[in-house]
């Protein structure tokens, strides 16, 4: 159900976004001023892949399930995109199709900007361009970066960093230790080892060798990283 007004919370989530407070406060006002509410249930689709561009979107609350999907139909997922990131914008640019298709990853509210407003407020703010520009640098830095774990690094390592992801994007004090972080993002194992790259079962074994280490805590409701240093010590082993 769309709703005209985001909530406090969710407003915090975009103007606090590392992209969109680098922007001036005029550009941010214009861009806040076009821009239009949805939002969606636990599984809704909000675009499809091969629909044409008709917004460029940010995410204010909840997760957008990134995902492509298989000749035999199973869907793999590619990326979460957590509140404050904006994408879509390259689909803005070129104006072909969407390249994969997107859902709603828990109740989510996203921030839309119609295609035809993007292209005034480019046309009224040059800034737009360089600021998109470093946005896509940033981004193809990272894809290389996630290529090259891929490669080089060993399944334990890749989760480890994956897990300091999730708590940097999603992570809140744990009400029994301060030194404790639960990640708020619900994902199974399944949806985590497609992030990975590889099968559930393997990544199974690793989250369950991090719990005896005292490292993790596999709760019903989601993870618990007990300790954040021994995380990032795993993510840099060769």
């Amino acid at each position: 159900m769309d709703d005209p007004i985001l909530t406090m919370e969710e407003r915090t989530a975009i103007n606090q976004g590392r992209w969109f407070c680098s922007l001036s406060p005029s550009l941010r006002h214009d861009i806040l001023r076009c821009a239009y509410v949805k939002r969606y249930q636990d599984g809704d689709l909000i675009c499809a892949r091969g629909e044409p561009p008709e917004q460029w979107i940010a995410c204010a609350r909840g997760a957008v399930r990134v995902s492509s999907t298989t000749l035999t139909g199973k869907q793999i997922t590619l990326t979460y995109v957590e509140p404050g990131i904006w994408f879509g914008d390259v689909a803005m640019f070129d104006g072909d199709r969407r390249t994969h298709d997107a859902y709603a990853h828990g109740p989510t509210t996203i921030l839309c900007v119609a295609r035809a407003d993007f292209q005034k407020i480019l046309a009224a703010h040059s800034e737009l361009y360089e600021a998109l520009l470093k946005l896509q640098a940033r981004r193809i830095r990272l894809l290389f970066g996630q290529v090259e774990d891929l490669n080089t690094l060993p399944l334990r390592a890749r989760l480890a960093k994956q897990l300091g992801h999730l708590v940097r994007s999603y992570g809140v004090p744990s009400l029994s230790s301060d030194d404790e972080w639960r990640i708020t993002l619900q994902l199974a194992q399944e949806e985590l080892a497609q992030l990975l790259g590889a099968s559930r079962q393997r990544v199974n074994q690793e989250l369950k060798t991090m719990e005896r280490e005292g490292i993790i805590r596999i709760e019903s409701a989601g993870l618990v990283v007990c300790d954040r240093q021994a995380l990032i010590a795993i993510g840099q082993e060769d």
